[in-house]
């Protein structure tokens, strides 16, 4: 892949799904496949924000997912709304999990991946692992459920920070790339599925105006996607 080659993303056929929203933020369940933000080329525009834009124009972004990614997303809908969501995001008090389909068997039933990231400057937008200049980043997994048969591990993925691509690096680190990448896979994984089998299943937090406790839940629906 070349920093210089301009890569030009086809219209996602599927629209967000809004699945909570008041007058200080949305949460909306993400297809695979829409940028959450628009590109950097002039024809990468459609993104998440604009698919919400024509009922709600007063959304703003305080954290991304992967446009391979799909599952939930925290949108705030004032100012004073994106600063309290940004804050805890931050600060790590917003709890999230992720489910993904990683090729092999991983043997442990849990354990942390702690490898410190950084961005690979003339592969970008990828990431890589640099013990010297990379910021810290750790991610708990669980294994759901193994698939011998196949080759391929079901596991829940906790990370503790929030580095560009970490699941998807740390995976690829752990021997266990997720199915479906195109970035971290080899060719065995990257085309063992249609898409990327990453899905943001929880999230939760505080609600920006009072406090209170709020989570959402989304089911990964990945027992139908298959290569080809």
């Amino acid at each position: 892949m070349s920093a210089h080659a301009p890569f030009l993303v086809p219209r996602c056929p599927w629209e967000p799904t809004v699945i909570y929203s008041d007058d200080h933020l949305l949460v909306v369940d993400k297809p695979s496949g829409l940028l959450s933000v628009p590109g950097r080329h002039p024809l990468n525009q459609d993104c998440l924000v604009a698919r919400l834009a024509p009922q709600w124009p007063d959304a703003l972004i305080v954290h991304r997912l992967d446009m391979d990614t799909s599952g939930l997303m925290v949108l705030a809908r004032n100012k004073i709304s994106h600063a309290a969501l940004s804050r805890q995001f931050r600060e790590r008090s917003v709890g999230k999990e992720y489910e993904a389909v990683v090729w092999g068997i991983v043997s442990e039933d849990e354990g942390n991946v702690d490898l410190p990231l950084i961005a690979d400057w003339p592969n970008r937008p990828l990431q890589k692992v640099c013990h010297e200049q990379g910021k810290p980043a750790l991610t708990r997994f669980q294994v759901l459920s193994r698939d011998r048969p196949h080759n391929r591990t079901h596991i829940l993925l906790r990370p503790h920070t929030g580095r560009s691509h970490q699941l998807r690096v740390h995976m690829h680190a752990l021997g266990h790339p997720i199915l479906g990448d195109r970035f971290y896979g080899h060719a065995e994984s990257a085309t063992g599925a249609a898409r990327l089998l990453l899905h943001a299943t929880h999230l939760s937090l505080s609600h920006p105006c009072d406090g209170r406790a709020m989570q959402w839940q989304s089911a990964a629906k990945f027992e139908s996607i298959s290569a080809g």
